[in-house]
C-alpha cells in the first residue's frame, strides 16, 4: 500500500504516492491517466529498465515515447526543442498527458516542455532516482540550464501527481544514491532537526537500500518540501531555504561544465561551505558543522570543493545564480541544525574574503 501525501496549492494541489511496486500498479496508473492519451519522456539509461512496465500498465494509451541522452550536460534548450519536435510529430494536443520517467534531468526538462507546449499540458512525475524523488519532482520547478548558470530558463509548473516507486532505487549506482541522500540531509539541516538525528542513527540502512528506511526518509523529505512549497510556491520568501547549499553547489556544477560532479555531490559540498560560512559569520555555534560533515562523510559524499576552484571563481559563478536579487547574492545560512535563514549581508569583496579564509583553513 502506498503512502499518500498532498502538496496543498488550492486548485493546483496534487498527491504524492510513495511505495513499492507502484510502476506496475495498474489501478493507480489508470486512476491518474483517466482515459487520456499519453506521451512518455525518459532517458536512454532509464527507459530500458522501466519503460516496459509503464507502457504495459497503460495499455494502448501511449502515443509515443521520447528518449533523452543521459546527463546534466544535456539539460539544455537543444534537447528541449527536440521534445517539442516529437510532441508535434505525435500530434499531441492539450488533452495529452506527458509522463516524465527518470531522474531530475528528465523531470526538469520534460516538465518545462509540458509547461510550454500549447501553453501547457498536464504532466506526471515518475522519478527514478532518490534525488528526484525527494527534491526535483516535488514543487513544480521546471527548467533547463544555460552555459552561464544552472536552471536559468524555466517555469513554475506543477505536476498532476508524483509517483515514487522505491523499487527503482535498486538499479541506482551507489554514487547516485549518495547524491540523493545529500538532499535528504538538507531537510534535516534547514528545518527538521529530529529528522537529522534519525539520519545520524539510520544512514547505514539508507545506504543498504532498506525499503522501509527509504520510504520513511522519502516521506519525511517530501512532507518538509510540500509544507514549504504550499507556503511559498514561487520562492518569494521561505522557499529560498530549500536552496541551502545550492548557491555554492551550483557554482561548482557550472565551473565544471556539469560533467565532473553530480548535483547532490556539489550540494553536499555547498552545505558544508554554507555551514562553515555560518560559523565564521557568528550565526552558528562553532563545531556544529562537524556533525553534518560526519554524516555527509558516512554517506560517501565528497567533503571539499574541486582543487582548481578558488574564492574568485566561486563568486563569479554565484553572481549568475537565480537567488541573486537586485545584484545582491543571497546566502542560505544556519542558526542551528534545523534552523535556516536567508542573508543578503555580503558584497562581493566580503564574500571573496570569507571564502578565501575558508580555503586557507
Amino acid at each position: 500500500m502506498a503512502v499518500e501525501l498532498a502538496v496543498r496549492l488550492g486548485k493546483r494541489s496534487y498527491p504524492i504516492y510513495i511505495g513499492r511496486g507502484l510502476l506496475v500498479s495498474d489501478d493507480l496508473l489508470q486512476k491518474i491517466v483517466a482515459g487520456r492519451s499519453v506521451i512518455i519522456v525518459s532517458s536512454e539509461v532509464v527507459a530500458p529498465l522501466y519503460m516496459g512496465a509503464l507502457v504495459a500498465g497503460l495499455e494502448d494509451r501511449v502515443k509515443a515515447t521520447v528518449l533523452l541522452p543521459d546527463g546534466e550536460e544535456h539539460k539544455n534548450l537543444t534537447i528541449l526543442s527536440s521534445i517539442f519536435d516529437q510532441l508535434v510529430a505525435a500530434e499531441c494536443d492539450r488533452s495529452t498527458l506527458l509522463i516524465a520517467l527518470g531522474g531530475g534531468v528528465v523531470g526538469d526538462t520534460a516538465g518545462f516542455a509540458a509547461a510550454c507546449y500549447q501553453r501547457g499540458i498536464a504532466f506526471l512525475q515518475v522519478p527514478t532516482t532518490l534525488l528526484a524523488q525527494v527534491d526535483s519532482s516535488v514543487g513544480g520547478k521546471t527548467a533547463v540550464n544555460h552555459p552561464s548558470g544552472k536552471n536559468m530558463i524555466g517555469a513554475f509548473y506543477q505536476p498532476e501527481a508524483v509517483i515514487v516507486d522505491v523499487d527503482t532505487l535498486s538499479s541506482l549506482e551507489d554514487r547516485e544514491l549518495a547524491a540523493g541522500i545529500a538532499e535528504v540531509i538538507k531537510y534535516g539541516l534547514i528545518r527538521d532537526e529530529p529528522f537529522f538525528v534519525w539520519l545520524e542513527e539510520n544512514i547505514e540502512l539508507l545506504l543498504s537500500r532498506d525499503a522501509d528506511a527509504l520510504i520513511y526518509a522519502i516521506e519525511r523529505s517530501c512532507v518538509n518540501k510540500a509544507e514549504v512549497v504550499a507556503a511559498d510556491e514561487r520562492e518569494q520568501g521561505e522557499r529560498a531555504l530549500l536552496n541551502f547549499g545550492h548557491t555554492f553547489g551550483h557554482a561548482i556544477e557550472t565551473a565544471t561544465d556539469y560533467t565532473r560532479w553530480l548535483h547532490g555531490e556539489a550540494v553536499a559540498i555547498g552545505m558544508l561551505m554554507a555551514m562553515s560560512f555560518s560559523e565564521r559569520a557568528g550565526s552558528l555555534e562553532k563545531g556544529k558543522s562537524q556533525r553534518a560533515k560526519s554524516l555527509i562523510e558516512r554517506a560517501g559524499l565528497p567533503l571539499a570543493p574541486p582543487i582548481d576552484m578558488n574564492a574568485e571563481i566561486f563568486v563569479k559563478h554565484m553572481r549568475h545564480d537565480k537567488k541573486v536579487l537586485g545584484g545582491v547574492i543571497r546566502l542560505i545560512l544556519l542558526r542551528d541544525i534545523g534552523d535556516a535563514f536567508v542573508s543578503s549581508d555580503y558584497n562581493d569583496e566580503q564574500l571573496i574574503s570569507e571564502l578565501s579564509g575558508m580555503f586557507s583553513e
